[in-house]
C-alpha cells in the first residue's frame, strides 16, 4: 500500500472541503433580503448551508486523523483489530479508520 498515495488524496479532499467551508461561511455572512418570503428562503437555504458545513468539519477532522496516521506509519491499520484496512476501501474512503468488519460492527 502507498501511504503516500493516500497522503495525497487526503491533503487534496482536505482543501476542496477547505474551499467549500470559506463559501459556505462567505454565503452564511450575506446581507439578508428585505423581503419576508425571500428571508423564509433564505433561513431554509441556510440551515442547508450550516449542515453542509458541520459535515464538512467532521470531515476533515478523521481527514486530519488520517494524515496523523500516515505521519505515524500506522495509516492502513484499523484502529479497533489491528488488522490491514484493504486498498479498495481505503480508495472508496481513504479516511476510515477501520476495516470493513469493525466497521459493521459500529452500526
Amino acid at each position: 500500500m502507498d501511504a503516500m498515495r493516500y497522503k495525497a488524496l487526503l491533503e487534496g479532499r482536505k482543501a476542496e472541503i477547505l474551499t467549500r467551508l470559506q463559501k459556505i461561511d462567505t454565503d452564511l455572512g450575506r446581507s439578508r433580503n428585505p423581503d419576508s418570503q425571500d428571508r423564509a428562503m433564505e433561513a431554509e437555504n441556510d440551515e442547508v448551508l450550516e449542515e453542509f458545513g458541520h459535515v464538512g468539519s467532521d470531515e476533515i477532522k478523521a481527514i486530519d486523523a488520517a494524515l496523523q496516521r500516515v505521519a505515524d506509519g500506522t495509516f492502513g491499520v484499523c484502529v479497533k483489530c489491528g488488522d490491514a484496512i484493504a486498498e479498495e476501501r481505503l480508495d472508496a474512503v481513504p479516511y476510515t479508520p477501520f476495516c470493513k468488519t469493525c466497521a459493521a460492527d459500529l452500526h
